[in-house]
């Protein structure tokens, strides 16, 4: 296996700027936003899978992970995450499932959330990753480079959702130290990158307002507008808004009639794996690149860089 020249460029640059300085990640809102209304969300009860989860997993079935088997594990660890035998999975987030319904009970009411990306307007995930491999786009979104990813998990855990999330048998590790270094690749939402770079909306929100019509579940577009529908419904229907402060600000607001401290009870009650808090507060200045990791990150990458470009010089000769 081989690695790409502009992977073997992508590392050392990364490697040789940790080791420089640390990376910053200035608070960007972003060009567009969503509304996620609870109000009008009742996971389409008529379909055998949510539409906004059937277009999400059409519209990114030909990114899914193919895992190469049998998968070992890598030291120091005895097991890996694998979900490759789960993918058809929708009732939760997957290497294969970016988006899917969480379903509770408050006070006798149901309620139905679509989970994905928050996609914060500063988000930790791209300030945590060692290896450069998130990064935030001007639309607003953070996206994964599956293609540098070492599937480290630092995105998952520096995530006040968990949202990222791992499949090993794949990726750039594969291809270096499998039984050393890495862990597969992780993914999630990324808005539909490459559709909102041309001002067309996500995938999700087209199937939801094809099922509902005037009064969709999700509204996606410029930032602004966004804004203004949230306000004014807040102010007009008494409705209670979620994602406008959590983690410093995100580009997803939830609109419900039920308070969302209700709602986040009610998800850790269920044991959820995604979680759903009220006082979400950013941890880029708590728990990001204190000294000490960012010595352990940036050897890591010097190390990491010193074997792509021993691979890749080998590979060189031999082409000579």
């Amino acid at each position: 296996m081989s690695i790409t020249r502009r992977q073997f460029l992508g590392l050392t640059a990364i490697a040789t700027t940790n080791l420089v300085i640390p990376k910053d990640s200035e608070a960007s809102e972003g060009k567009y936003a969503t509304i996620i209304d609870l109000t009008a969300c009742d996971g389409c009860k008529d379909e055998p899978v949510p539409l906004c989860v059937k277009a999400c997993r059409e519209y990114n079935n030909d990114r899914f992970p193919e895992p190469q088997k049998p998968i070992q594990p890598y030291w120091p660890r005895k097991g890996y995450e694998d979900w490759s035998d789960k993918r058809d999975r929708i009732d939760t987030l997957t290497p294969y499932n970016w988006l899917f319904v969480q379903r509770i009970n408050v006070d006798g009411e149901d309620l139905n959330i679509p989970r994905r990306c928050m996609h914060c307007d500063n988000p930790p995930c791209v300030r945590g990753c060692p290896f450069g491999a998130l990064t935030k786009q001007p639309e607003g979104n953070s996206v994964i480079n599956d293609s540098l990813c070492f599937g480290g998990a630092k995105c998952r855990d520096v995530c006040p959702w968990g949202i990222p999330q791992r499949q090993a048998g794949v990726g750039l590790y594969m291809k270096l130290l499998p039984k050393y270094a890495g862990g597969g690749v992780m993914y999630k939402c990324d808005l539909c990158k490459d559709r909102i770079v041309k001002g067309q909306e996500p995938a999700c929100v087209g199937a939801c307002k094809a099922r509902l019509g005037d009064r969709p579940a999700m509204y996606f577009g410029k930032r602004d507008e966004i804004l203004r529908i949230v306000k004014e419904r807040v102010e007009k229907e008494g409705l209670h808004v979620y994602g406008d402060v959590q983690n410093g600000g995100t580009s997803t607001f939830y609109l419900s009639a039920v308070a969302f401290d209700k709602i986040s009870k009610a998800i850790s009650e269920k044991k959820d794996r995604i979680p759903m808090a009220t006082n979400v507060k950013s941890k880029l200045k708590e728990d990001i690149n204190p000294i000490g990791k960012f010595l352990i990150g940036s050897t890591a990458l010097t190390v990491v860089a010193a074997v792509v470009g021993a691979i890749a010089s080998k590979k060189d000769r031999k082409e000579e």
